[in-house]
């Protein structure tokens, strides 16, 4: 677990920046701590600050905005960070405060953030000298022990700096070194069974991998490269070789992994399926249902021709970071389905032309398509991942 503590002076937009990343569907909120009440809209949050801030004045720095990141090994869910976060806060004296807690879903690895302030309910300034290198390390080191988190210094050594992995952006510094980074942790960590899949999950990052066009010498000898991709999801700037990169992702490498991949995807198709469905139930456009499932940790890739039709969808699963083809998890959850659902042309009278299952899901609520459904998506804990894996293991001898 990596720990990042920044203090400031303006909680409104230490929480404003969390609100933000839940309205572009980036992150959602896990709670409000602290409070007796349940206030919802952002001007009552920041009014709970705010009251308490009020009550020192002469503290100027007031606010506190923590970041926990988890090494994309772990398969965390809601329940399990909610105790990670209380745990930390506790550990390092502020179990009194009231705090927000945000899980974002920006990054290719689980993180948290947490909004406080150090203003105490008596309007005593909490110390938060050394806070970071005294009560946060120490608090840390038994939050990794007691919950068999993926040591920060391991994550040092053997890792990737997680923290930095974000979007690239054409002209920055050491375009390579990101690309690279990003290319590299996608690789090991997620699980993808082809090249379109493979890039749906780098174009989040906003990067391309190219194996050049068809008939080409390139694409004959199986060659790739990477490349930084604009707004448009155009190639920009000068392409990277594959053999270039640490690690050498080549295509002969990723196809090496598509095979492996299958495998383990299955442990994850069943419950991604049924998060897709209910999504669907409750949204009235492809832009609704972005938004409902990026709250749930699930990325749509739409993909549409010339014309803004759509022909292909895949699904970015951030939490247990699986990419399934729509089409692979059932036709109900296919692009035709989605266009089908949510296109003009195929409403009304063109209802006749569904098929008896699409009829079905446009006619039926969530709870009776899903039987006491409430939230479907339960990623399916790490250990119990590896359980399964040295038992197919064990069948295999």
């Amino acid at each position: 677990m990596i720990v990042r503590i920044n203090t400031g002076k303006n909680v409104g937009g230490a929480i404003r920046y969390n609100e933000r990343k839940v309205e572009k569907g980036e992150a959602r909120l896990l709670g409000f701590e602290g409070t007796a009440g349940r206030q919802r809209s952002l001007a009552d949050k920041i009014r709970v600050f705010q009251d308490r801030i009020a009550l020192n004045k002469r503290t100027k720095t007031n606010t506190i905005h923590i970041s926990l990141s988890f090494s994309p090994k772990e398969k965390l869910n809601d329940d399990k960070l909610r105790a990670i976060a209380w745990d930390y806060m506790r550990g390092i004296g502020f179990g009194d405060q009231p705090f927000l807690l945000y899980r974002h879903f920006d990054t290719a690895h689980p993180h948290l953030h947490i909004v406080s302030t150090n203003i105490d309910r008596f309007g005593k300034r909490i110390e938060t000298h050394n806070l970071g290198r005294v009560q946060s390390e120490k608090t840390r080191k038994e939050l990794e022990k007691a919950y068999r988190l993926v040591k920060a210094e391991g994550q040092g050594k053997q890792h990737l700096d997680l923290s930095a992995l974000a979007k690239v952006l054409y002209g920055g510094k050491e375009t390579k070194a990101a690309v690279s980074n990003i290319v590299r942790e996608v690789v090991r960590t997620y699980h993808f069974t082809s090249l379109p899949e493979f890039n749906a999950v780098l174009g989040l990052f906003n990067v391309g991998a190219f194996r050049g066009d068809p008939g080409s010498l390139m694409f004959e000898r199986k060659g790739l490269v990477y490349s930084v991709l604009d707004p448009d999801g155009n190639r920009i700037g000068v392409p990277i070789k594959a053999s270039s990169i640490p690690t050498g992702p080549t295509l002969s490498k990723l196809e090496k992994k598509f095979e492996s991949n299958k495998e383990f995807r299955k442990l994850s198709r069943s419950g991604l399926r049924e998060t897709i469905l209910a999504e669907m139930i409750k949204s009235s456009s492809n832009d609704e249902l972005q938004k409902g499932l990026r709250k749930r940790g699930v990325v749509p890739v739409f993909r549409t021709n010339a014309e803004g039709r759509l022909y292909g969808v895949t699904y970015v699963d951030l939490v247990n970071r699986c990419v399934f083809n729509g089409s692979d998890l059932g036709k109900e959850v296919s692009a035709n389905a989605l266009l089908r659902r949510f296109s003009p042309e195929y409403k009304g009278s063109a209802f006749r032309d569904l098929t008896s299952d699409e009829k079905d899901l446009q006619a039926k609520s969530a709870s009776e398509i899903l039987p006491g459904y409430s939230d479907p998506y339960d990623p399916i804990p790490y250990e119990l991942q590896q359980q399964k894996k040295k038992k197919r293991r064990k069948k295999s001898l």
